[in-house]
């Protein structure tokens, strides 16, 4: 659930953040006609992420890095017109030439659609990757990883919801096109540090000095490895922003300074303004909030679980088999083990005790979905270290999704017994 919550929200907070505020722009510029003209160009981005995904999902065809090449091309060039134009018309007492903010209505929509085609389709995508376990759509498994899906992209909306009205509310006019300049020129300097990657790829093969596009030389280099260091850094960029519009409107409602004639009219604009501090504190929550899950719930869902490690045991070289006694794995935790072979392969296993039962549930410490990743213990659940699937420890022992392969072993004066033979055989999951 974490794992999709954080990732989604990651993804799509930048597109988000652009177009919730070049939508607020066109609206601005050219009322009904502007936003109607952004709607469709949001609409045909979706339609067109929704067709990639479909050929990404079906397909080879797509090669990520190279595709990206192409888009952050466009993104760029729309970039640098919407910059000069909103200079030009992006402001009202600007905005005298109908056809110069036509264009800028056009480029604004073109860009918007582009920023949902770059960046929706692996989101849509996501829930064709979860972990079913094998028990299909309806699993509770599914359930858990679509909840984190689906309330990533509710509280996106949210957030748009809010900054746009953030942004139609705040004074002076001015104010939207400067923010949304600095959220483009942030994202464009991203842009052109990821359009030379696949330019450096192709460079020999090309025949382009190895001087100028190698990765490891030269400014393009630099460049390169800045954007992909500090990728994050424009997303907080972009949050910065909206932190600010939402603080400069929050200030704007704490203060009344129309003329009023009567306390009716009094009343009215501290009715706006209160209006006018929800929004802004409404922004503020839903920045926090994705704030929060891009880093305290991303670092705990994706900081590494060390194995416990393996315990003691007894070996039988002559009988060919290794001793545990029963009374140091009767606990109900998980017990591990690790054998060394001959070949200098760490063969590991797990034990554990099933609830209510005198049984054991034993198996190698890999799966046949994730390898050898290993198995961990949280509060009384045994966890796959690389999924984060929940075992059912009384399954533990039988073949099938995400439990441990099975390995049998015997019971004998107060002993489990396991046969060297069968931990040898384990060897190639460990490889």
């Amino acid at each position: 659930m974490f794992k999709y919550l954080w990732m989604v929200t990651q993804d799509l907070f930048l597109a988000v953040t652009l177009t919730t505020l070049m939508h607020v722009l066109l609206s601005r510029l050219l009322g009904r006609n502007g936003r109607t003209i952004h709607g469709i160009a949001l609409g045909a981005g979706v339609l067109a992420s929704i067709a990639l995904a479909a050929v990404k999902f079906n397909t080879k065809l797509i090669i990520s890095s190279h595709w990206n090449h192409y888009i952050y091309a466009v993104i760029l060039t729309l970039t640098v017109l919407i910059l000069l134009l909103t200079v030009l018309f992006g402001c009202k007492e600007n905005a005298t030439a109908k056809a110069g903010s036509m264009l800028l209505c056009v480029a604004g929509s073109l860009l918007s659609a582009t920023l949902i085609f770059y960046s929706l389709p692996g989101v849509l995508l996501y829930p064709f990757s979860f972990n079913t376990m094998g028990q299909g759509y309806f699993s509770s498994y599914y359930l858990v990883r679509m909840a984190g899906w689906l309330g990533a992209l509710v509280l996106l909306f949210v957030y748009s919801r809010l900054l746009s009205r953030c942004a139609l509310y705040i004074k002076p006019y001015g104010l939207v096109p400067f923010a949304l300049n600095a959220g483009l020129l942030s994202f464009a300097v991203y842009c052109f540090g990821r359009f030379f990657v696949p330019w450096v790829n192709r460079a020999k093969w090309l025949g382009w000095p190895v001087k100028y596009t190698d990765a490891a030389y030269g400014w393009i280099g630099d460049w390169m490895m800045f954007t992909a260091n500090y990728a994050m850094l424009f997303i907080w960029i972009m949050a910065g922003i909206a932190v600010l519009l939402a603080a400069l409107l929050f200030r704007q409602g704490t203060v009344i300074q129309e003329p009023y004639d009567n306390p009716a009219q009094l009343r009215k604009l501290k009715a706006r303004n209160r209006h006018w501090r929800r929004v802004a504190v409404g922004v503020l929550i839903c920045v926090a909030l994705c704030a929060v899950i891009m880093t305290v719930v991303k670092t705990n869902d994706t900081k590494q679980v060390e194995l416990s490690a393996p315990e003691a045991y007894t070996v039988d070289q002559e009988a060919g088999v290794i001793l545990v006694p029963m009374e140091n794995v009767s606990d109900g935790h998980l017990h591990r083990f690790e054998y060394k072979t001959e070949k200098n392969i760490n063969v590991r296993w797990i034990v554990v005790k099933k609830p209510n039962s005198a049984s054991f549930g034993v198996g190698l410490d890999a799966c046949e979905v994730c390898g050898n990743a290993g198995y961990f213990e949280r509060s009384g659940q045994i966890i796959c270290k690389r999924c984060d699937v929940v075992m059912n420890i009384n399954t533990i022992g039988f073949k099938g999704g995400c439990n441990p392969i099975p390995m049998p072993y015997e019971v004998k004066d107060g002993n489990l017994v396991f046969r060297l033979s069968d931990i040898i055989a384990g060897e190639k999951e460990f490889r």
